[in-house]
């Protein structure tokens, strides 16, 4: 599969994660610690989060057992924490988990389940590739987590998006100076503006 195939299925699975119509239990409800309701943006993003952060995860999992590199097993153990970070979430407003029993390489959202499956198999040519792929899952998650940011105004939902992100910077610092390490020249932004990589790497 080719980077520009492979960018536009990322692009059409993240809008349609947007647009999404959240399955929600007891919507509205107050869970007796002062908890406002959601509004069905913050549903849809929180749901989306949960599944995109598990992705992370399980693309990085079948890359350390591909390929043995340690950046992709200290990525997934992170990503856990990440996604769990959001299930606490979930749990707080009553939200349904769409993750529930799945395992490793398994999606409630179809479109995210063959992202998994495009991204594992592009990072099954080479190591190298693997690395790319890594490094192009964390723009797109920093992309994602600035606009779900910006569509909520609850504290503890984007201090959680907040960590979220902190992380998600620090893990495409990671897959970069690997990829640095293994190719002649800097590393070129393959989703957000090469501006924003740079201020990331930079530390900026």
């Amino acid at each position: 599969m080719d980077r520009n195939a492979l960018l536009a299925l990322i692009v059409g699975c993240v809008v349609t994660g947007w647009m999404l119509q959240p399955v929600v239990a007891g919507r509205g409800k107050d869970d007796g610690d002062g908890t406002a309701s959601l509004t069905e943006q913050e549903e849809a993003d929180l749901l989306f989060m949960r599944e995109e952060e598990k992705l992370a995860r399980d693309v990085y999992i079948a890359f350390h057992a591909l390929w043995g590199t340690p950046v992709f097993e200290n990525i997934s153990r992170s990503e856990q924490r990440h996604t769990d970070s959001v299930l606490a979430l979930l749990d707080r407003y009553g939200l349904i988990d769409p993750v529930d029993e799945h395992g490793v390489g398994e999606f409630e959202n179809q479109e995210l389940q063959e992202l998994y499956d495009e991204l594992v198999a592009d990072g099954e040519v080479s190591e190298l590739a693997a690395l790319f792929v890594g490094a192009l899952i964390e723009e797109v998650d920093i992309e994602d987590i600035l606009i779900a940011m910006e569509s909520t105004e609850k504290r503890d939902i984007h201090n959680v998006y907040a960590n979220l992100l902190a992380g998600s910077e620090n893990h495409l610092v990671a897959f970069v100076g690997n990829i640095e390490q293994r190719i002649d020249g800097d590393y070129e932004a393959q989703y957000i503006a090469q501006d924003a990589v740079d201020a990331i790497l930079s530390g900026n």
